[in-house]
C-alpha cells in the first residue's frame, strides 16, 4: 500500500520530526524538480545541480526543526536551494580566479615552449607531487570538480582537499620554475 502523506503540512513536518522516514519522502518527491530547476539554473550544471538539489534536501531534513511556518514549506525549502546556489556561485567564481592566477604565474614563470613540452613538464611536474595533493589538484584544476566533489571522490572533508590544493600548487611551482631554469 503506498504512503499517503497529509494533506496538512504541519502535520507533514511533525510526521517527519517524528522520525517517519516515508513522510520526508514524499516532500522530497513533491518538490525535487522545484528545487533541481532552481538550482540548474544557477549554476547551468547538471552534475552541480543534483549536487545542490540533494544538499538542499539534507539541509531542509536537518534544519525541519527549526520552519516556523511563517510561509509554505516549499517557499522554504526553495530559500535554502537558492542561497546553496548562491554560495556555490562564489565560491566557483573565487577558485576560478584562483585558478586562472596560477596559471598565468604558472606559464609566465616559464619559458615560452612547445605545447607538447610545456605538457610533458607539467606532467612531469605531477608525478612528483605526493598521491593525495596529486589527486586534488587533478580533480579541481583538471577535472574542474568543485571542492566538495573531490572531498567526496577523495573521501575526506573539503578543508582537507583546500589544503591539499593548496600545498600542491605550492610544489608544482617550485617545481615549473626549476624545470624553468634549466
Amino acid at each position: 500500500m503506498a504512503y499517503m502523506p497529509p494533506a496538512n503540512e504541519h502535520d507533514r513536518i511533525q510526521n517527519s520530526l517524528a522520525g517517519e522516514p516515508k513522510a520526508f519522502a514524499a516532500f522530497v518527491q513533491e518538490n525535487q524538480k522545484m528545487v533541481f530547476s532552481v538550482v540548474f539554473r544557477m549554476t547551468g550544471s547538471m552534475a552541480d545541480a543534483e549536487d545542490l538539489t540533494q544538499e538542499t534536501f539534507l539541509r531542509a531534513y536537518q534544519h525541519l526543526d527549526s520552519f516556523r511556518g511563517q510561509s509554505k514549506l516549499s517557499t522554504w525549502l526553495c530559500r535554502i536551494a537558492v542561497n546553496l546556489a548562491l554560495n556555490w556561485r562564489a565560491r566557483e567564481a573565487h577558485r576560478n580566479v584562483v585558478h586562472n592566477t596560477w596559471a598565468e604565474n604558472a606559464i609566465s614563470d616559464t619559458p615560452a615552449r612547445f605545447p607538447d613540452e610545456l605538457s610533458q613538464h607539467v606532467q612531469q611536474a605531477l608525478d612528483k607531487l605526493p598521491p593525495k595533493q596529486r589527486a586534488a589538484i587533478i580533480l579541481t584544476l583538471y577535472e574542474n570538480q568543485s571542492h566538495a566533489e573531490a572531498a567526496k571522490i577523495l573521501h575526506c572533508t573539503e578543508a582537507t582537499v583546500s589544503w591539499r590544493v593548496f600545498a600542491a600548487r605550492r610544489r608544482l611551482k617550485r617545481i615549473l620554475k626549476g624545470i624553468s631554469h634549466e
